[in-house]
């Protein structure tokens, strides 16, 4: 039976550039895995320079749990390995082939295999990395047995792709990946929804999972939010998370028999010329889907969305979990007296402009910090868009000093980075929290194994 949760704390962020609803199909030409997209790895190459490879062909695998394999998304010719500081592999590109081969893993009915069966061949195939636990928010351990799965099927992070819109023609496929997950757990799979969303009969029709539906202004789409209010973490206990199209991507490589890399991704945006969605596969090279379709001047592309993704150039690569682009202008400029100015054109939380009287407008806002990095200051202004049952500085600082007793007693174990982007957007003293909060994830990560 359904249920509507409602979200109380949060804030939506309307930005200009959202993406039409339209998709056009491109190849990219390069695509490439970036092991810094998955934290807690340490990548063990299996291929060089120069060697080909099909789509599906294992590129690398995790040295501290070698069954965990990162495969190509399309065939073609390994162009470049990319190392930075200290020679650690930074992307694995693939310059892509004309025409795709793929490895063959075999198709099967998920409701005919086992567990372990299933769990095999989703290793070899690289679909395996695609399923996220908490906590840590790492690549799940496939020797684990998570007390629930959990789905977020939509995204309140501004500018996000409409996920209803993006599985509307892939009902088979997703419910094929839902069988697959429930031989996984010996709990339930939430599907989570929007509530007053005329949502996808993808998701409305799904069987074998438990719909709940989500009402209130962002944060209520991460998943950890939902995990919260539904069946919170407690100390020793693992839950499993992915998204509608990682789900769909599992679903074909049953039904296909082979790892189908296809990803449409939400080109959004103010600097965007055309907002649209591209149909194209993991890793995607980002020079032949922005090409003529960004405005000139200083900008700044984002892997993801404003708040949670990571900055890339031109010629990147999109990361392995997203489903967005976006490009804002860069704040490279200083406002004189911009904090004692009426600014009708500002967005503001604390009231500080206008903008409140006018909570429907979409805003055209760039990188500027307004301001330097200081010290924590208790505004409580945290508190109104963290609806967690948490004190998030306290557990900041927890974090900063390492103890791992207060840390766990704050909560560590229900958060992940993006859980605090809210937080980090709003705050007077200009702290990075995403990046505390994946420190201290990765911290007692390692301490507690």
């Amino acid at each position: 039976m359904s249920k509507t949760i409602l979200i109380k704390q949060g804030l939506d962020i309307n930005l200009l550039g959202e993406a039409g609803k339209n998709i056009s199909e491109i190849e990219a030409g390069c695509h490439a895995l970036k092991p810094t997209d998955f934290p807690g790895v340490f990548p063990k190459l299996l291929v060089a320079e120069g060697d080909k490879v099909n789509a599906g062909t294992s590129l690398f695998y995790d040295k501290y749990r070698e069954n965990i394999h990162f495969t190509s998304p399309v065939s073609g010719t390994i162009k470049e390995i990319r190392r930075g500081a200290k020679r650690v592999v930074l992307e694995i590109v693939v310059t892509a082939d004309n025409t795709a081969v793929y490895e063959d893993f075999g198709k099967a009915d998920p409701t005919k295999l086992n567990r372990d069966a299933i769990i095999e061949k989703m290793l070899k195939s690289g679909v395996w990395p695609m399923i996220k636990q908490r906590p840590y928010s790492v690549i799940a351990n496939p020797d684990d047995k998570p007390k629930a799965i959990f789905i977020s099927a939509f995204d309140s992070n501004p500018l996000a792709p409409d996920y209803d819109f993006v599985v509307q023609n892939y009902t088979a496929e997703f419910q094929t990946g839902i069988n697959a997950l429930t031989k996984l757990t010996t709990g339930k799979i939430h599907l989570n929804l929007k509530a007053g969303n005329q949502a996808s009969k993808v998701f409305t029709s799904c069987a074998n999972v438990q719909i709940n539906y989500f009402k209130g202004p962002h944060p209520a789409g991460n998943v950890g939010v939902q995990i919260n209010k539904i069946d919170p973490i407690n100390k020793g206990e693992v839950v499993w998370v992915l998204r509608p199209q990682e789900v769909l991507t599992i679903g074909r490589l049953f039904i296909e028999g082979r790892y189908n890399a296809e990803r449409i991704v939400a080109f959004t945006g103010s600097e965007v010329v055309k907002p649209q969605y591209f149909k194209t596969k993991v890793g995607a090279c980002l020079h032949r889907l922005s090409g003529g379709n960004i405005k000139p001047g200083k900008i700044r592309i984002i892997s993801g969305n404003p708040l949670t993704g990571t900055k890339i150039d031109k010629d990147g690569y999109i990361g392995f979990y997203d489903s967005q682009l976006t490009v804002i202008p860069e704040g490279e400029y200083f406002e004189f007296l911009g904090w004692a100015m009426p600014r009708l054109h500002k967005f503001s939380f604390s009231r500080t402009f206008f903008s409140w009287l006018t909570p429907k407008k979409k805003y055209k806002l760039d990188t500027n910090i307004n301001g330097g990095h200081r010290a924590f200051v208790l505004t409580g202004e945290y508190e109104k868009v963290f609806p967690f049952n948490i004190y998030p500085m306290q557990l900041l600082k927890a974090i900063l000093i390492k103890d791992i007793d207060l840390m766990e007693n704050l909560g560590i174990y229900e958060v992940d980075e993006e859980d605090f982007a809210l937080c980090e957007f709003i705050d007077a003293s200009k702290t990075e929290m995403q990046a505390i909060v994946r420190e201290g994830l990765d911290y007692i990560r390692k301490e507690m194994n």
